[in-house]
């Protein structure tokens, strides 16, 4: 689910009259942070995929990756815009059944992917930095795409209870839907648990994995660099900045949804006064973690050294038949 307005798909009359007061406020300010990222991110996210795809040299296997995660946060942006409608209607949902499927689906669907296309690039880092004589075979643009399908893929499949379970729901027998969760609470728990494992705990081990061998790594060649060597160091930074940011904005909302899953399943005592705090943090921190798709293209911006000149080569309208020879052949990270 994407809120904590309903609990289990059904409205609580207890908890909402309990969130009454607070009501009007979290409204506001969830209708305000929803178009103030949409309004920031549709534009930037926008860009870096059109620098990609009109750059006339052909993406390397970190950049196919990284325009994964900008086409993923782009389509969050966008769809945030129905959410942030149906939050200033008072959780009232106008646009029928199936968009309630549609669009929750691909909300959660696209933060999946986000973090599976950041497992993928720091596994090409990784290889790049720590096994670079490996980088030939392992990090060929082919399977660059193979990965970003697969990760697609593996979204789509996380989210099936989604696809089944999210529904337009008449709210109290009235006229008016809410787009809530129309399965048992059993399949939800099972939900929870599948999102905590497959999309937090096991990418987050995989790239503190690699984020401790490429910083090890970084480390002990800074003594002795040549300029391959450094152009990877300037790639391998951006990446690691990207991966501080979305972990920076998302952990709080993973953190809140596994103390909400073991209030859930009685680990933690099940009071109204544990709701209510679960309820604002788990607002609070969502809309701080989709915050991420905005702040990324930022990130390449100020960061990445290399996509600011490839920014003004396509503003220029220089492709890679204008870029000079000694550029051509530089390592395949250079655009970085």
């Amino acid at each position: 689910r994407i809120t904590l307005s309903h609990q289990h798909g059904k409205f609580n009359p207890k908890f909402r009259d309990n969130l009454h007061t607070r009501k009007a406020f979290f409204c506001f300010w969830i209708y305000s942070s929803i178009f103030t990222i949409s309004a920031l991110g549709i534009p930037l996210n926008l860009l870096v995929l059109l620098v990609f795809l009109l750059h006339q040299k052909k993406c390397n296997s970190t950049e196919i990756y990284l325009s994964n995660l900008a086409a993923a946060d782009l389509f969050l942006v966008v769809l945030m815009c129905f959410w942030g409608i149906y939050v200033a209607n008072d959780h009232h949902w106008t646009f029928g059944g199936p968009m309630c499927t549609f669009v929750s689906l691909l909300l959660v669907m696209n933060y999946n992917c986000s973090i599976y296309f950041l497992v993928l690039v720091s596994i090409d880092r990784f290889f790049a930095l720590v096994y670079p004589l490996k980088q030939c075979i392992l990090r060929r643009r082919k399977y660059a795409m193979l990965g970003c399908f697969l990760v697609w893929c593996l979204g789509l499949l996380l989210n099936i209870q989604i696809l089944m379970c999210r529904k337009a729901i008449p709210y109290n027998g009235t006229e008016e839907y809410v787009c809530g969760w129309n399965c048992s609470d059993s399949v939800y728990y099972a939900h929870e648990v599948i999102q905590t494992i497959m999309a937090f705990i096991i990418p987050l081990l995989i790239i503190l994995f690699c984020t401790v061998k490429i910083v090890h790594t970084l480390t002990r060649r800074l003594s002795n660099r040549n300029s391959t060597q450094q152009t990877e160091h300037k790639a391998t930074i951006l990446v690691l900045t990207v991966l501080l940011a979305f972990f920076i904005c998302w952990l709080p909302f993973s953190i809140t949804r596994m103390i909400e899953l073991g209030v859930r399943i009685n680990l933690i005592e099940n009071t109204c006064s544990i709701w209510l705090h679960l309820y604002i943090c788990r607002i609070l921190f969502l809309y701080f973690g989709f915050f991420n798709s905005a702040l990324n293209p930022v990130l390449y911006v100020i960061v990445g050294k290399n996509f600011r000149k490839k920014i003004r080569e396509v503003g220029r309208g220089q492709g890679s038949m204008r870029v000079s020879e000694t550029r051509i052949t530089t390592s395949i990270n250079s655009a970085l």
